[in-house]
């Protein structure tokens, strides 16, 4: 699916836009790709020019929220199928996305594609080939790409997140120039279709699965032991857990997770917000 280039708008840009109109300006110069970029927007009476394109004036722009141009109006980047899945801006101009209104990545310290780097920073891709198994909205294959990355095979289920990547500047298109051909992403259940991947070829893991209650199948010693079948001896693994419930259930899902991961042939101790494993 190829990816969108026209201006995507939140809230402060459109009020830049409008308050630029106002003042009598004919120019307005910023970001309107999150922060990918800047432009100048040529400013007219009853519509703006970007790229050489005609916009009208947006209206009702709601906060937490981004809207891309459908041909017709802006509209929400957001869909609702089996659940409400949306792009959400944040204070660092990466995007976050949220199901349900879950916030799926952490975003309160840092952007989440810097989290996402020093999470990869961790199984040390440069030169290597490696398997994402939840790819999201590809921060772990933007963060591999550019560290250098030999190949990385990513793997996403839910089709409206496939969706979210083609509107998301900061999600990386695997036919792009820069990424060379060397991401390969497929649009399918990384536990089915793992089955299918040869012995001991891949040099690293990457999994950052949902929480255990949406996807228990992710945390399960049969997958765990998957995992171990395909990467190569010395392989580094970093498996993202977060801390579910700990308040309140007194589970200890890091604890737990490498657990299962010892049993599958794995070293395993935390790190980050997750646990860092090495094939024995």
């Amino acid at each position: 699916m190829p990816h969108y280039t026209g201006p995507l708008l939140t809230r402060p840009d459109a009020d830049a836009l409008l308050r630029a109109r106002v003042s009598g300006a004919t120019e307005w110069t910023g970001s309107l790709d999150l922060g990918r970029s800047t432009g100048t927007a040529v400013l007219g009476a009853n519509e703006w020019r970007w790229r050489d394109i005609a916009y009208p004036y947006p209206d009702r722009v709601k906060d937490r929220t981004i809207y891309h141009w459908d041909g017709d109006e802006f509209a929400p980047v957001s869909r609702y199928a089996d659940s409400l899945i949306k792009l959400v801006p944040t204070d660092w101009g990466v995007p976050t996305f949220e199901i349900d209104g879950i916030k799926m990545l952490p975003t309160s310290k840092a952007s989440p594609l810097d989290d996402a780097r020093r999470k990869v920073t961790l199984v040390e891709p440069r030169g290597k080939v490696v398997l994402d198994t939840c790819g999201g909205l590809g921060y772990f294959a933007a963060c591999c790409l550019d560290a250098g990355v030999a190949r990385i095979r990513s793997f996403e289920k839910n089709e409206d997140v496939l969706w979210l990547r083609t509107l998301n500047p900061w999600s990386p298109d695997p036919d792009s120039p820069e990424a060379g051909g060397r991401l390969e992403l497929t649009h399918g259940d990384v536990s089915k279709a793992i089955v299918d991947i040869a012995d001991a070829s891949v040099d690293a893991l990457l999994h950052d699965p949902p929480r255990f209650g949406i996807a228990g199948e992710l945390y399960s010693q049969a997958f765990y032991d998957q995992l171990a079948r395909v990467v190569r001896r010395g392989g580094r693994l970093f498996h993202y857990t977060g801390t579910p419930n700990a308040l309140t259930s007194g589970r200890d899902v890091p604890k737990e997770v490498a657990k299962r991961l010892q049993t599958a042939g794995f070293r395993a101790e935390p790190a980050l917000d997750g646990v860092l494993a090495v094939r024995r």
